[in-house]
């Protein structure tokens, strides 16, 4: 079984006193930038990780995690992290959360500042182009939400059943004549998946597909309508509840309110303003709970990798 090091076998590997690495893991401003770079050179590269204890001398929670949101403004971030929130605090976590803003630069360095800080675990909602190998060090102590990987444990939605759920809905309604507002393909989620569940109930059901992508944001989707909308078109299926926003606006200005709209969010006040619209609930509230649950384990020593595709909650 291997040793597990402790600081002053970090300080050897370091050429620098026990002192020296106490200060480089407290941030100490005093230190040189170089002895600095050195001893968390070795710290990074032998896994090291500070006992309790440790954290416990210097001043520090004992029970802190990382949380990274894509984007603080995304309503279905907020409701899983609002649900991750109460979970960790009702098991005495504190938690800071960071934005990525979808950059993995900026991802990686959040990443790297929360190792510093000794955080005990991390989850961060993945994109698509998200560095998971980042994640890896973390030594099943990080938790990825939003998105499907077999090197971390993760937590996604069912893309595809949202959007077929969607339809079907439609279908049930006796509409045939549906269009699709989506987000570039290059979004692997929420783009690509959501798209592909179009494209392939269209193909089950003989229809002709017709759809349009762009981004994540109203103003795009209230663009692209004019370029799928026909005078016999019947609903206009959307990726997200945020596009469905746009849609819903232009529709009103070319006053084809008898097109139904959908969305995917499950956004109360959505539903609240435009009662004929109906929005699908991915589950982002139970994935935020589950996720929290799953970091929780991985905490307490449960190493056993996990992955969760979380349904649909309710149409």
């Amino acid at each position: 079984m291997t040793k597990k090091l402790t600081i002053l076998d970090i300080a050897k590997l370091s050429g620098v006193g026990k002192s020296t690495v106490s200060r480089v893991l407290t941030n100490d401003p005093k230190v040189k930038p170089e002895t600095r770079a050195k001893v968390e050179r070795v710290i990074q590269e032998s896994g090291y990780v500070p006992s309790k204890s440790a954290q416990a001398m210097r001043g520090g929670s004992q029970k802190v995690v990382g949380v990274i949101i894509s984007r603080l403004d995304s309503p279905s971030e907020n409701k899983a992290v609002g649900s991750m929130l109460n979970t960790l605090y009702a098991a005495g976590y504190d938690v800071v959360i960071m934005e990525s803003q979808f950059d993995q630069v900026k991802t990686n360095e959040h990443l790297d500042v929360l190792k510093k800080r000794n955080v005990d675990g991390v989850i961060v909602f993945g994109f698509s182009d998200f560095d998971i190998e980042k994640l890896v060090s973390w030594q099943n102590r990080s938790v990825v939400i939003a998105m499907d990987t077999d090197q971390v444990s993760s937590i996604n939605y069912d893309n595809l059943g949202v959007i077929t759920h969607a339809l079907e809905h439609l279908k049930a309604d006796s509409l045939n004549d549906i269009a699709f507002i989506g987000v570039d393909p290059a979004d692997k989620t929420t783009g690509k998946l959501r798209l592909d569940a179009y494209l392939s109930w269209c193909s089950r059901e003989g229809v002709q597909a017709n759809y349009q992508t762009g981004h994540l944001h109203h103003e795009s989707a209230y663009t692209l309508v004019d370029k799928v909308l026909t005078p016999t078109t019947q609903a206009i299926v959307c990726a997200s509840d945020t596009l469905a926003l746009g849609v819903i606006k232009r529709l009103q200005e070319l006053e084809r309110e008898d097109v139904v709209v959908t969305g995917v969010g499950g956004n109360e006040l959505l539903s609240f303003l435009f009662p004929k619209v109906f929005s699908i609930d991915p589950g982002y509230v139970q994935a935020g709970e589950k996720a929290a649950n799953m970091l929780i384990s991985q905490i307490n020593g449960d190493v056993e990798q996990r992955h969760i595709t979380q349904q649909p909650v309710s149409i």
